[in-house]
């Protein structure tokens, strides 16, 4: 049953003020910073961020995220923003009401141009001058790699040998002296910017009836490089982090997945795009790395807590990913001969 007070909330706003309690329905979760529920006979969705450990001002991240639906809305390929609810009893971090995105979960390899051009729209959007980009994150300012390399130090004190295999360890460390190293000697303005959805796995998308691809988790867009995005939709630990999307797309698929976004975005810009696309693979696959480290703690700890299938679904990731195996696998990409190649 329905939190009478959320209820109450909801009727509020005028686009769901005749809600009825059967018409709020919790839906299955999928990740671990929102609750979300689908409210029947309006189209929309509620968006609740949860408690967790790492969150910051909840008037702030609500300020965030509905810019970020109202940025990415004109290239059609994200949910449309419908209204803002405040921080308030029923809804301690607030909430958005956003679009209802009716389909179903992409099936890996073959969904992968779909996201392909979804990300070729998201990022073919106008860069606003940068005194225009607030409240959104601007990694254009540092750069994506020293932002992204930030990212990757946050979680650095979690990496524990204790909790960890010796050679996955070894190679955490490893990885993470190059990218301080990459990070170093970046130049901020070389990389091309856009607005970028940042945490682009395959579970964030929903296809349409028409093949298209919407992305629907926007929490973390903000300006920085599409090289991330491209890498985040096809990395190993992405396309089998979703508890509904588990695939592992061959080296020629993801070849294939990025020669159809270069194709579709241009020879100037892909020309400027393709240097970064192999180390944007490597920092991202660290950066995901490092939060499974840190991930691993707070569920040991139990500092955060999630739905028991949800949970057996980390569990297993978790385990999965970080193994000596699979870590050899994923820095196969880069550290074997001939490396991954992205060509025209």
């Amino acid at each position: 049953m329905i939190d009478p007070s959320l209820l109450e909330a909801l009727r509020a706003i005028p686009a769901t003020a005749g809600l009825r309690p059967d018409d709020v329905v919790a839906m299955t979760a999928k990740g671990v910073n929102h609750d979300h529920y689908r409210l029947r006979g309006v189209a929309l969705v509620l968006r609740a961020p949860r408690a967790t450990p790492w969150l910051g001002d909840a008037a702030a991240q609500l300020e965030v995220e509905a810019a970020a639906f109202r940025r990415a809305e004109p290239a059609k390929m994200t949910p449309r923003l419908g209204a803002i609810l405040q921080p308030s009893a029923a809804l301690p971090r607030g909430a958005l009401l956003v679009e209802e995105i009716i389909g179903r979960p992409p099936r890996l390899p073959a969904d992968l141009p779909a996201i392909a051009d979804a990300l070729a729209r998201l990022h073919a959007l106008e860069l606003p001058a940068p005194a225009e980009r607030p409240p959104l994150p601007d990694h254009s300012v540092t750069g994506p790699v020293a932002a992204t390399f930030a990212v990757i130090t946050r979680q650095h004190s979690f990496l524990d040998p204790s909790n960890l295999a010796r050679e996955t360890h070894a190679a955490l460390a490893a990885e993470y002296a190059w990218a301080e190293g990459y990070a170093a000697e970046a130049s901020p303005t070389e990389q091309p910017a856009a607005l970028v959805g940042t945490d682009t796995h395959p579970g964030n998308f929903i296809m349409r009836a028409d093949g298209t691809a919407v992305l629907v988790d926007l929490e973390r867009v903000c300006y920085g490089s599409p090289a991330i995005d491209l890498a985040h939709a096809t990395l190993l630990t992405s396309t089998r982090w979703d508890i509904d999307v588990r695939g592992e797309p061959s080296r020629a698929e993801v070849i294939t997945f990025y020669r159809r976004y270069l194709q579709t975005i241009g020879a100037p810009r892909a020309a400027a795009l393709r240097p970064w696309l192999l180390p944007a693979r490597r920092l991202t696959w660290l950066r995901t790395m490092m939060w499974a480290v840190r991930l691993r703690v707070l569920f040991r700890n139990r500092e955060l807590l999630v739905e028991p299938r949800l949970a057996e679904h980390i569990s297993q990731w978790l385990d999965a990913f970080l193994s000596p195996e699979t870590v050899a696998r994923c820095r196969a990409e880069w550290l074997s001969e001939p490396p991954l190649e992205f060509t025209r």
